[in-house]
């Protein structure tokens, strides 16, 4: 892996596969076990820098790093200096003289996490920058379908919902199809994103494109990034034509969601418990993948290191 991980695009296919073997083989059985924590990032240091409220990624994140052996430390905007205005810059670098390993950010601006990149020497992990990606999310979807499939090239996979403003769409996409998976996005036309046939995606107005897809991949409507844009369709009118039932899905289709659900908007609370859901899986997943990313972040990154310093030291030789 590269030094930071704050898009899905700075991983190869190969690099993927990596994390999900790792995933699978060393952490996602130990939550099972009596003693769930392994030394492997003891005497390492964790910051997780959350900018914006969230429940499954920040606790994944914290228990991840513990569970690595991490002394994790836990920064909200909200109970810090950054809620009496302190500059992002500044933030960083008065965290970066604690000397963390790795930050984990989430913030509501794109770009955040490349921004703080340039001014600290830990490994950052992007948990989230606004409608610009969610690489985690999108690793920990394609280690559920893994799970599930086994086999992802040729996998069809129809995301539903506010594509526009969605960072888990962006993510995805890319992601899915580097797996080899075909994506066809489902929304009204004020929630799809303008240029969306670059994404290399299908594109599709109606829950009749649900027909055939092994996967239905389901977005909540973000209120909170529409502003006042006159566009947006109105909740009643989405409900009635794009909340998925239980009577949307047949087969052996399987149905994601990476949270928070909200419940008779995009999904129906029948299907939102049903069997064909694999949402608390995507949870599970979420633990194992974010410890193996940890994991390989800073091991990859000592061996890199100790290559350099061997190869350092062969010129010398040379030289002398």
């Amino acid at each position: 892996m590269n030094k930071n991980l704050l898009s899905i695009n700075d991983l190869s296919r190969e690099e993927i596969e990596s994390i999900l073997v790792t995933a699978a083989k060393d952490f996602l059985e130990l939550p099972k076990r009596d003693i769930k924590k392994v030394p492997t990032l003891r005497g390492r240091t964790v910051i997780d820098l959350f900018y914006e409220k969230s429940t499954r990624t920040s606790t994944s994140f914290e228990l991840a790093g513990k569970r690595l052996s991490a002394d994790v430390i836990n920064v909200k905007a909200d109970s810090s200096a950054m809620g009496k205005g302190e500059s992002l810059k500044d933030t960083v670098l008065t965290l970066n003289a604690y000397g963390p390993d790795i930050i984990v950010i989430r913030h509501p601006h794109v770009g955040a996490p490349a921004f703080i990149a340039r001014y600290t020497d830990a490994h950052v992990i992007n948990a989230g920058d606004g409608k610009g990606g969610h690489p985690t999310q999108c690793l920990l979807d394609i280690f559920s379908l893994k799970q599930e499939y086994g086999e992802l090239d040729g996998l069809k996979v129809a995301m539903v919902g506010d594509i526009l403003h969605s960072r888990v769409a962006r993510s995805n996409i890319a992601g899915f199809r580097k797996m080899g998976m075909e994506v066809t996005l489902i929304a009204p036309p004020p929630l799809l994103p303008r240029g969306v046939e670059s994404l290399g995606a299908e594109v599709a107005y109606s829950l009749d494109a649900l027909a055939g897809v092994d996967v239905v991949y389901l977005l909540r409507m973000q209120k909170e990034r529409h502003g006042d844009s006159g566009m947006i369709p109105s909740l009643r009118e989405y409900i009635a034509r794009y909340c998925v039932g239980r009577r949307h899905i047949s087969g052996d289709q399987r149905v994601l969601h990476p949270g928070p659900i909200n419940r008779g908007v995009e999904i129906e609370a029948e299907l939102a418990d049903s069997g064909e859901n694999l949402i608390l899986q995507q949870v599970e997943a979420g633990l194992a993948v974010r410890m193996a990313i940890m994991y390989r972040i800073i091991v990859d990154s000592a061996a890199a290191s100790a290559e350099a310093l061997e190869a350092g030291a062969a010129g010398e030789d040379r030289a002398d």
